[in-house]
């Protein structure tokens, strides 16, 4: 009885550490690459565009290895789809890691600064998995902070609708070509990602 309880006594704090790495990880690798990589522009280019060029491994490797801590760590979430919305969350952003998006307006440096008119098959695929991890925050986001609403604690029930309402808002202002967009989307998308990160802490 001793020996088999062990292993779900570490695994359960192995799994919170993953999901609240998670998010932190990404966005610190991202903003570093915003600032580091020639001729990123944030108020033009979405942060998965990082993915392309010859240092484009670096944010590929950003998605895979945030998509698996999500996927590893959804288990620590309480409740019942928390942790799936999580899971999905994170295979999303495994695929939109390998799935790489085509350069274009002006990125990597030397690219024509021009929108593609046309999508590769992996470009596609890599907006499939954008969205379906998107849907999957927001709505993991509004999932924890009920939860949190229902246990009491107020500023973390808050905070999810916040950090949820914000990737839905950037989204959309970025999909209907709104100014900035990209920006919208890239502050949304980290808001989201940390909060679940800290949902694992906070449990």
């Amino acid at each position: 009885m001793t020996s088999a309880a062990i292993p779900r006594t570490v695994a359960l704090p192995n799994a919170r550490v993953a999901l609240a790495a998670a998010g932190p990880l990404w966005v610190s690798v991202s903003l570093v690459q915003v600032f580091a990589r020639e001729g990123f522009d944030l108020l033009r280019h979405p942060l998965s565009l990082l993915s392309t060029g010859g240092l484009g491994w670096v944010q590929i490797a950003n998605f895979v290895v945030a998509g698996l801590l999500m996927v590893i760590g959804a288990g620590s979430l309480g409740g019942k789809w928390a942790p799936r919305l999580t899971r999905v969350a994170g295979a999303g952003m495994i695929a939109a890691g390998v799935l790489v998006m085509d350069p274009g307006s002006g990125f990597p440096a030397g690219t024509p600064d021009t929108v593609p008119t046309t999508m590769s098959w992996h470009a596609v695929g890599h907006m499939v998995a954008g969205s379906i991890t998107f849907l999957a925050l927001i709505i993991g986001c509004y999932v924890l902070a009920r939860g949190y609403a229902t246990s009491g604690s107020r500023g973390m029930a808050v905070t999810g609708v916040i950090a949820g309402t914000a990737l839905l808002a950037g989204d959309l202002w970025a999909m209907s070509g709104g100014a900035a967009g990209t920006l919208t989307l890239a502050i949304g998308a980290s808001a989201a990602m940390c909060f679940v990160s800290l949902a694992a802490l906070r449990r």
